[in-house]
C-alpha cells in the first residue's frame, strides 16, 4: 500500500511540474485600447498581432490580451472606425507578460 501511494505522489508531482514547464514556454501580450485625448477605455476596437494575424476585439474596458504566443517580436495594431490607426512593436519573453497600452486619435 505504501508503494502505491508513493507511485501516486511521484506521478502527481511530475505531472504538476510538466504543467509548469509547459506554461512558461509561452509568452502573453496584453493591455488597454484608450482615446489619446481623453483616456476614455475604447470597447470594440480590432488588436491584430503580427506575425500571426491573431485578431481580438477589445470588450467594455478596453482591455485585450494575446496568450500562448511564442516568443518573438510582434506588431499590435489597433484600428477602430472614427480613430487613426496606431501600432506598436514589442518583444514577447517566454513566461512573461507583456503589457502593451495603445492610445488612438479621433479623425478631424
Amino acid at each position: 500500500m505504501k508503494k502505491i501511494a508513493f507511485l501516486i505522489c511521484c506521478a502527481l508531482t511530475f505531472v504538476n511540474c510538466s504543467k509548469k514547464d509547459f506554461n512558461n514556454q509561452y509568452a502573453t501580450i496584453y493591455g488597454v485600447v484608450s482615446d489619446n485625448n481623453t483616456g476614455e477605455l475604447i470597447s470594440v476596437a480590432s488588436v491584430v498581432l503580427s506575425p500571426g494575424g491573431k485578431t481580438k476585439t477589445t470588450g467594455t474596458d478596453g482591455r485585450y490580451e494575446f496568450n500562448d504566443l511564442d516568443p518573438a517580436q510582434y506588431t499590435v495594431t489597433v484600428q477602430k472606425s472614427g480613430y487613426q490607426t496606431n501600432r506598436k512593436t514589442v518583444t514577447a519573453v517566454i513566461g512573461e507578460r507583456t503589457e502593451v497600452n495603445i492610445p488612438i486619435t479621433k479623425n478631424n
